[in-house]
């Protein structure tokens, strides 16, 4: 499967996971997540090794959960502390346990080799934490579409014109040309639209009534988080493209969690530098946003139908697929380097290498 495993991956809100057993999917393995006494989340393999009933089918008792077909019992950190009817507890009684972070109302699950699960690594924005922003959690876009494609759209400044006429774009940033830098650890993409109408989102939310400057900044964090950086304002400041906390700036975060190989759940959500605490305004980005990300998810799902059919020539690729390309070159070498151990160079080689 192409699937990065060492990674954080976004399993949901913090409000998403309570005293219930949550069944949830990440690159193709099954958990059971749930809200501890202690207040912490945990994920367990949602797979008894006994019949391989899935646990999420069992029921919890206390912060244990039990197997719905025989009884097996096992604990938050997956060791079996019961089997009816014996006293031995086999020592291949277990199911995994796995890493969980949760913060700024996130829940992370790690879902690689447990030893590098380092939560240093979780994404993070210092406006989270800057009185000046508001975060909004937003909903879950359900995709039948592989990932990457989900991934790279949202690296993708150029489809937005095509895509989000109404909403997010026009035809005024059609030929505006795209920058693009992927020297950094992460893949940005960006362009401004000078002295030009605003467009659907802005003329609701933004209250602009003339001709603006706007923007999109796209970042991908590997492997599979998108920030959108974008917002307007009125064309005559002539606002240089570092102050842009002078207009109305949004941050679109987008956690996007593979489930298998042709699902993927888009965690959408938002961070704005206006309206604090104003849930009116939060209700009526949420609408807007969700009519966006359906005009995505239907162009994605087509595509993903396509590519299961048989093709009788090779993609094209072009200019504007830079960014793409790097992310998917990206991808395929943190997979390929979770394939392979690599042991170091050798002390007494039995080779000689000329080159």
């Amino acid at each position: 499967m192409s699937f990065v495993r060492n990674a954080w991956y976004v399993a949901g809100w913090s409000r998403d996971f309570g005293d219930d057993l949550k069944p949830v999917t990440i690159t193709g393995q099954n958990m059971v997540m749930f809200r501890a006494s202690t207040g912490r989340v945990v994920a367990l393999e949602d797979r008894c090794p006994h019949k391989l009933l899935p646990l999420s089918k069992g029921k919890r008792i206390g912060d244990t959960v039990q197997c719905g077909y025989h009884g097996m019992t096992f604990d938050c950190s997956g060791k079996c502390v019961r089997v009816p009817g014996q006293d031995n507890l086999p020592r291949s009684a277990y199911v995994d346990a796995f890493a969980v972070e949760e913060r700024n109302g996130i829940v992370w699950v790690w879902m690689g080799e447990a030893d590098k699960a380092d939560p240093s690594k979780i994404f993070h924005m210092d406006e989270f934490d800057d009185p000046d922003w508001y975060a909004h959690h937003g909903g879950a876009l359900h995709i039948k579409a592989h990932y990457l494609n989900v991934a790279e759209n949202l690296v993708d400044p150029a489809h937005v014109s095509f895509v989000h006429p109404t909403t997010l774009g026009s035809a005024a940033s059609e030929d505006v040309p795209v920058h693009v830098s992927t020297s950094g650890d992460v893949i940005a993409a960006w362009r401004w639209i000078r002295n030009a109408p605003p467009v659907g989102f802005f003329q609701k939310f933004g209250g602009f009534a003339g001709n603006v400057d706007r923007w999109h900044y796209y970042y991908l964090h590997m492997p599979s988080t998108a920030v959108i950086d974008f917002g307007s304002v009125d064309a005559g400041l002539n606002l240089p493209e570092d102050a842009r906390d002078q207009g109305v700036r949004i941050f679109a975060l987008h956690f996007v969690t593979p489930v298998t190989e042709d699902y993927t759940i888009d965690h959408w959500m938002h961070l704005r530098n206006t309206a604090q605490g104003d849930e009116e305004a939060s209700a009526q980005m949420d609408a807007m946003f969700r009519i966006a990300f359906e005009e995505d998810k239907e162009v994605l799902e087509a595509i993903h139908e396509e590519e299961q059919r048989p093709q009788k020539r090779k993609p094209i690729r072009i200019a504007i697929d830079k960014a793409p390309n790097v992310y998917r070159k990206r991808i395929r070498d943190l997979i390929e380097s979770e394939a392979t151990e690599y042991l170091g160079e050798p002390e007494r080689p039995t080779f000689v290498q000329l080159d």
